[in-house]
């Protein structure tokens, strides 16, 4: 049954599976809240494309990575996925849980999904029966974490988006990865336009919402010079050097429409994950990489416009 399922999902475009065993999971992880008797947690991993974030390495087309790299996986091609491998497993009498990532549950007061319009998020919602779908992806053997938290695997690198169905039926496990990608090189820290990671790689989700939706200038073609006039500190914010609170960071977003929005609450991206394509650019130029290319993914020094066309100091 294990190759029937794995044959299933590569059928429907998982490129990564993997099986851990639910002795992986400490006892009180959500796991056994949402499905008591779950034996084996499924992880599916799926590519986001390379072309997908070529586009916005050459500032030529921003739409696609939001569209095809985070909507249509998240809303289409991995439901679709784990439910044809859930009724696999059913068809066998096993019960399964397909577990897609929810998007818009915040346990905290003041948190964000920097993916996310903020106005959509809920707050003060009990994560209890969610999942931590990064700690599960490396526990089924998809990948390691690197610095930045994101998953990073042999063939795509940080390029990927996970879901995962428990069952009641056993399997045996996939190895858990032994860490060799993330060398701590700190790429991912400074590829950030807004500074939103830390040298230890930790995220300031609100400020990481802010330069994930375009507003360093110097990143985003779209940028008007008279951008952000109603803020005191409006070069600042175009540099990505300002001070952001929880607020402000609202007041920012609300002020940054350089791109329409995309269809469920997915606002677009002008950074496209600036991190993961550092990181990206890193492994590929170690030779970390199962996954060749024709050319590299970086083929010149990153794009930027002068801060001075907004008003400030020329740089």
């Amino acid at each position: 049954m294990k190759e029937t399922i794995i044959n299933l999902a590569k059928k429907y475009d998982a490129d990564l599976i993997g099986f851990a065993p639910a002795e992986r999971f400490s006892a009180d992880d959500p796991i056994f809240r949402l499905l008591p008797g779950v034996k084996t947690v499924i992880g599916l991993g799926f590519r986001v494309l390379r072309g997908a974030y070529r586009g916005i390495e050459e500032g030529s087309t921003y739409y696609q990575y939001t569209t095809m790299g985070v909507e249509n996986l998240e809303e289409t091609v991995m439901p679709v996925a784990m439910m044809q491998v859930a009724v696999a497993l059913e068809e066998e009498g096993f019960t399964a849980l397909p577990q897609k990532r929810h998007q818009l549950i915040m346990d905290s007061a003041d948190d964000i999904n920097p993916e996310m319009d903020h106005h959509a998020i809920f707050h003060n919602v009990t994560a209890e029966t969610q999942m931590d779908f990064d700690e599960a992806a490396v526990k089924c053997g998809l990948g390691e974490r690197g610095l930045h938290g994101a998953l990073l695997c042999d063939e795509f690198g940080p390029f990927i988006r996970t879901c995962f169905i428990l069952t009641d039926a056993e399997f045996e496990p996939t190895p858990v990865y032994a860490p060799h990608l993330c060398d701590g090189c700190g790429e991912c820290v400074k590829g950030c336009p807004g500074h939103a990671l830390s040298a230890d790689g930790k995220r300031d989700n609100w400020r990481c919402a802010v330069y994930y939706q375009g507003a360093n200038g110097t990143k985003n073609p779209f940028m008007s010079p008279d951008a952000y006039s109603d803020f005191d500190d409006r070069v600042e914010i175009i540099a990505g050097e300002a001070g952001i609170t929880p607020e402000k960071a609202r007041a920012i977003i609300d002020a940054t429409i350089f791109y329409p929005p995309i269809k469920h609450s997915y606002p677009a991206s002008i950074c496209g994950r600036a991190c993961d394509m550092a990181c990206y650019c890193h492994l590929e130029e170690k030779g970390l990489l199962t996954r060749k290319f024709k050319t590299p993914f970086r083929t010149r020094e990153p794009w930027k416009f002068d801060i001075e066309d907004f008003g400030g100091k020329k740089q």
